[in-house]
């Protein structure tokens, strides 16, 4: 079993940053990837990050590339997304997920149903 709980979620003006954390426990593997999705009330999960623990490989959707950047702190077990330039469009709650998925990310990591385990989610606000 692998916990996930996300922190660091907020209430922000247009154009501000926010990082948020994902503390992992458990029976975690240096081969899983980690992922961020969110959802704002009335929509689908939408995909924004993944890394792969072991090789640190990065996978962003185009719509918050140049703006998102995700990492990971193996000390710490903790994945981190560091949120820039943020938009109110980028309002929703955040979840972090993990997985053993598959080689390339380009074409595993998108999908929420290749993940094992998810956090509680945290939630972002941004104003206009």
């Amino acid at each position: 079993q692998v916990q996930l709980v996300e922190s660091g979620g907020g209430l922000v003006q247009a154009g501000e940053s926010l990082r948020l954390s994902c503390a992992a426990s458990g029976r975690t593997a240096s081969n899983y990837v980690m992922g961020w999705f969110r959802q704002a009330p009335g929509k689908e999960r939408e995909f924004v990050a993944a890394i792969r623990w072991s090789g640190g490989n990065t996978y962003y959707p185009d719509s918050v590339k140049g703006r998102f950047t995700i990492s990971t702190d193996s000390a710490k077990n903790t994945v981190y997304l560091q949120m820039n330039s943020l938009k109110p469009e980028d309002t929703a709650v955040y979840y972090c997920a993990a997985g053993s998925l598959g080689a390339p990310l380009q074409l595993t990591a998108g999908r929420g149903r290749n993940y094992d385990y998810w956090g509680q989610g945290t939630q972002v606000t941004v104003s206009s």
